[in-house]
């Protein structure tokens, strides 16, 4: 197996015998991925588009505890929470390794190793097919942590799930296991964790068995439902999280994480619930409680 590690910090990229496989390797934080993730992500998915030797992608992560686990919060939250517009460049990052992703014109494989969360699943479901060990669970957590899981999963999982699964799966954030995954057809095979990797061999075998130009092109087509939500949705998300993210919703979600606790949902409801301020100065209304001059006119506001 040929084994590219020398320009990889966070990933393990190999390919033997017409497969290339990109493993997340950060284990330590449960393979979340962070903006250098992203771009050797790409080095390594542009090689494998490139190269006439690769007839499969393979997605994973390292270990058996987590497949991913979506975007660094402790990166979110030191380098976004007071610059929310560096969001803005992370976001075009991430949207360039997603359309790589679903348009190597190859047959991409998710292998689900452990947990599959918020971002993970976003992976999982940018891939043609997933196969997960039984041990794996899956979860998006977007309105639990102050973000919208707006890159990838509000797009495809009513395409993969349907309309009703979709809004339990964002709305309520709680776990899956992967049978339901199974039964609900957010994966395609489900096996013992030491069959894994057999099962993703014998996957792959079938698909290189296959003509390439006819694969490339029935992908494609079958890519139309995903491109049109997708490129419906992802300029005006990325624009839209990147404002989010000087929200109080943000900062307390990114912050209980940060502090290992539960973010504080009440405390944010009720500060949105208080009684707006007016200037009468120029009569602008509905200014935050906390402001002490008027954003409009500068007039100091009566308390």
């Amino acid at each position: 197996m040929e084994q590219i590690t020398e320009r990889f910090s966070e990933i393990i990229y190999s390919k033997a015998d017409w497969v290339a496989t990109i493993t997340i390797n950060r284990p330590d934080v449960y393979n979340a991925y962070s903006i250098v993730t992203l771009h050797e992500m790409i080095k390594a998915l542009q090689d494998a588009v490139w190269d006439d030797k690769v007839a499969v992608i393979v997605i994973t992560g390292a270990g058996d505890t987590a497949f991913c686990t979506g975007g660094d919060v402790k990166e979110y939250a030191s380098e976004f929470l007071t610059k929310p517009n560096e969001f803005w460049k992370w976001m075009g990052v991430f949207t360039q390794f997603h359309d790589l992703l679903r348009n190597s014109g190859k047959p991409t494989i998710a292998r689900l190793n452990g947990m599959v969360v918020g971002g993970g699943n976003e992976i999982n479901m940018s891939c043609d097919l997933a196969i997960a060990a039984d041990h794996v669970t899956i979860k998006q957590v977007g309105t639990s942590v102050g973000s919208i899981a707006a890159g990838g999963a509000t797009q495809f999982l009513p395409i993969l799930v349907g309309d009703r699964r979709a809004r339990e799966i964002l709305l309520l954030n709680e776990p899956i296991t992967a049978q339901q995954a199974l039964e609900w057809g957010l994966v395609n095979y489900v096996v013992p964790k030491e069959e894994l990797d057999a099962k993703v061999l014998e996957i792959a075998q079938k698909l290189i068995n296959k003509f390439p130009e006819c694969t490339r092109y029935t992908k494609q087509q079958l890519n139309f439902w995903k491109d049109f939500a997708w490129n419906m949705t992802i300029g005006h998300a990325k624009d839209w999280l990147s404002l989010h993210f000087a929200s109080d919703e943000t900062k307390e979600g990114m912050q209980g994480f940060v502090e290992k606790r539960k973010p504080d949902y009440i405390k944010v409801r009720e500060q949105a619930a208080l009684q707006k301020k007016e200037c009468k100065a120029c009569d602008t209304k509905f200014l935050p409680v906390e402001f002490e001059f008027c954003g409009r006119c500068g007039a100091k506001l009566e308390n």
